[in-house]
């Protein structure tokens, strides 16, 4: 730690506070309402200035809510996705929900809210796994947890100093990362938008048909094993999305193209629906396998499964499901000679390295921006800045 500086708790030199929600049943506590009411999901931004929430007079005098400081850092104590451990000032004159906390110092002439809020919004992850060991924790961040997080406090003079460079440095590692993002969208998109082009074309020597009868279908001979009953070998044991585990046996030796059954995948597609595999391996039931004459003819099968949207073939809201007599009546373009389809294959293989070197590229620089955000952070904090 640097000669002059101190390291305390955030209860000792800060006062928290929390709010509450208005009872739902009466409408007299929100109808009309002009006071801005925030919850987790407002915690977007770096200064808030807004919400959509509002509650009346009456519905302050009827909760936990109170008005939070001005100027205050405001953390979201828990909600969905990646929202709790956020982290944002706020810049208006606002009441909260009990899923939020606000935080500002007892004496503002010796400790920045700016300088709490550069310093626990590069915590970020540390907040996140503050309750449990991986982060995951349904039980939330709470006013004692927060409380007891240590903070580095540098004279008044040194904190504006490392407020104003990271606040500049974050706001151009924000630019360049939502650049690399957007070229990353852009070169899986550049990808997708050549398998159209492909697949859309009605050229002389193509014909439709439709997976049986171009493959035999194999899933009378997949055999699920509940995972009590595995094990653990070398064998990759296949589900619906890839290798869900690896056992000591096998039922399947050879080249075979995988398609999910089930899941919420075969409508989000964040992950391959169609997908090759080889070698000695284990399916279970949630996966069809195909077994075809020639690889030609599964890749470019696989490669148009992963081209086209199922939603019109898949059952079921709240569990999606690709029956066998569903997956059997996808039509399918492709050339009558395996010769063409493997040079379709070619072409699309070429292509697909060149994007994955091109999204590889911005996934580096992604990593090497977040790295750079932590060094700054721990130069920052340690008074090497």
């Amino acid at each position: 730690m640097k000669k002059g500086w101190n390291t305390v708790n955030l209860g000792d030199v800060c006062d928290l506070m929390t709010g509450g929600t208005p009872s739902r049943d009466k409408s007299e506590y929100f109808s009309n309402g002009k006071i801005k009411w925030l919850v987790s999901g407002d915690i977007h931004l770096r200064e808030i200035y807004d919400c959509e929430g509002r509650i009346t007079e009456e519905g302050m005098k009827n909760s936990n809510a109170k008005f939070l400081p001005v100027n205050s850092v405001i953390i979201a104590l828990n909600g969905q996705g990646k929202t709790r451990g956020t982290v944002a000032i706020l810049r208006t004159e606002a009441t909260c929900n009990q899923s939020l906390i606000s935080i500002y110092p007892k004496n503002p002439s010796l400790l920045l809210p700016e300088f709490i809020f550069i310093n626990l919004h590069g915590r970020y992850e540390e907040l996140r796994k503050i309750t449990g060991d991986d982060g995951n924790d349904r039980r939330g961040l709470n006013m004692s947890l927060i409380s007891s997080i240590q903070i580095p406090i540098p004279p008044l003079i040194e904190q504006q100093h490392i407020v104003e460079i990271l606040s500049e440095a974050f706001a151009g590692i924000a630019t360049a990362k939502a650049n690399s993002e957007k070229n990353l969208q852009n070169a899986r998109a550049l990808f997708d938008s050549y398998l159209n082009a492909i697949f859309s074309k009605h050229i002389d020597g193509w014909e439709e048909t439709t997976i049986d009868k171009l493959s035999t279908n194999l899933d009378s001979k997949r055999v699920p094993i509940t995972k009590s009953d595995r094990n653990n070998g070398e064998y990759p044991y296949y589900g619906a999305s890839g290798i869900v585990d690896y056992v000591a046996d096998y039922i399947f030796d050879g080249n075979n193209l995988l398609v999910s059954e089930d899941g919420a995948n075969l409508l989000m597609r964040s992950t391959p629906i169609a997908f090759s595999v080889s070698g000695k391996y284990w399916v279970n039931n949630h996966a069809h396998i195909l077994n075809f004459e020639n690889m030609a003819t599964q890749r470019f099968v696989e490669f148009y499964l992963e081209s086209i949207k199922l939603d019109e073939f898949i059952t079921g809201a709240a569990q999606p499901k690709l029956n066998q007599k569903a997956l059997n009546s996808i039509p399918i373009p492709i050339p009558r000679s395996v010769e063409a389809q493997a040079r379709v294959v070619e072409c699309i293989e070429s292509f697909s390295t060149e994007t994955k070197s091109l999204a590889s590229i911005y996934q580096q620089k992604l990593a090497g921006l977040d790295e750079l955000k932590k060094s700054l952070l721990h130069k920052a904090f340690n008074g090497q800045l």
